[in-house]
């Protein structure tokens, strides 16, 4: 795995974490009974998405460490992917 594929790998695992994360803990303006004039009900008030940030940012190292070391040690290749057999088949 090169270092491309490396960053891109932890930047996606990173996202996905992050993009599940956000919707935890979100107090809404209706729920705190303070909903400004113009906004909807259920636009977030208290987000804390800096520490939100950093959490993710700890579980995406951890995951991409298991996710490259299984990939590094060819444990799980490409052609274990092959389904029907259609893809990567020797010339």
């Amino acid at each position: 795995m090169g270092i491309t594929s490396a960053l891109v790998l932890y930047a996606v695992i990173w996202w996905m974490c992050f993009l599940i994360a956000l919707p935890i803990k979100v107090q809404t303006q209706g729920d705190l009974g303070k909903i400004e004039p113009g906004t909807h009900a259920g636009a977030p008030q208290v987000h804390n998405i800096k520490r939100k940030a950093w959490i993710v940012t700890g579980v995406a190292a951890v995951l991409w460490c298991i996710i490259a070391g299984i990939i590094l040690s060819g444990w799980i290749t490409l052609s274990d992917m092959s389904w029907f057999d259609r893809a990567l088949k020797p010339l």
